[in-house]
């Protein structure tokens, strides 16, 4: 790789020549994610990641311009379509992370992906991506899901909190924080293409996770590591709180 390339901090994403070209048909499931501003890059990666390698589909990745997106490390992220040129969507998801706030004040973004979900086959969060739903009124008299630190906020959006890594509620399916977007996305791939599919890709991407720390859920966690991250996520939650009463 050249040292320019190197340099460079975007990551081209023009995914909407499928990665099945020679298995494609004429009605390839078409699957967008929409992003912001400071979203969580793993929130969307993760399930792009595996959702690119469903036999016969399409990936778009949607925002409201065509410009560099920035991610909350330092990524940015390069959009393929915009709110006013993407193709109705058979999945729709949105991910999450600390841009949500201002996402979710974003009449723009919030009516596109109301207007979008309204044909979508499947509407699909990861992490904190919930609320955006929520605020588009799409979550109301749902279970759902979302990152641990935030699942008190949810009956703000009408729905009801379960305690659970991914949630399926009719064609709702909200997944927890961060990582659990692989999680959801093999589950999708598995209703869609079988569990075969689902498990090849597992394995081609060997997800086969085996942390060195059983730290990864408050209910493992020793105490003092909670006492450690519970302060990050007292303000972004009074955010999410005013966003979605305001």
């Amino acid at each position: 790789m050249e040292d320019d390339e190197r340099a460079s901090c975007i990551m081209p994403l023009d995914l909407d020549v499928s990665l099945h070209e020679s298995t494609r048909t004429m009605a390839a499931f078409s699957i967008g994610f929409v992003i912001f501003p400071n979203l969580t890059q793993l929130d969307f990666t993760g399930p792009l990641q595996v959702l690119s390698r469903l036999p016969d589909s399409v990936i778009h990745i949607v925002a409201k311009t065509r410009d560099p997106v920035p991610s909350d490390c330092g990524l940015s992220l390069v959009p393929t379509k915009t709110f006013e040129d993407c193709p109705p969507l058979d999945l729709i998801c949105v991910p999450g992370g600390f841009g949500v706030a201002e996402a979710m004040r974003d009449a723009e973004t919030v009516g596109f992906v109301r207007r979008v979900a309204e044909g979508a086959q499947y509407v699909t969060s990861v992490c904190t991506g919930a609320f955006i739903l929520g605020a588009a009124g799409l979550l109301q008299g749902h279970r759902a899901t979302t990152h641990w630190g935030y699942t008190e906020l949810l009956p703000l959006v009408g729905a009801t909190h379960e305690p659970a890594r991914v949630v399926w509620d009719g064609k709702v399916i909200t997944a927890g924080g961060v990582t659990s977007g692989i999680d959801f996305a093999l589950r999708i791939v598995a209703r869609l293409a079988g569990e075969d599919v689902a498990r090849s890709i597992q394995l081609g991407i060997e997800y086969d996770p085996d942390p060195p720390f059983d730290s990864g859920h408050p209910d493992r966690a020793p105490e003092e590591v909670r006492r450690l991250v519970a302060p990050r996520y007292a303000q972004a939650r009074e955010n999410y709180r005013a966003a979605l009463s305001g």
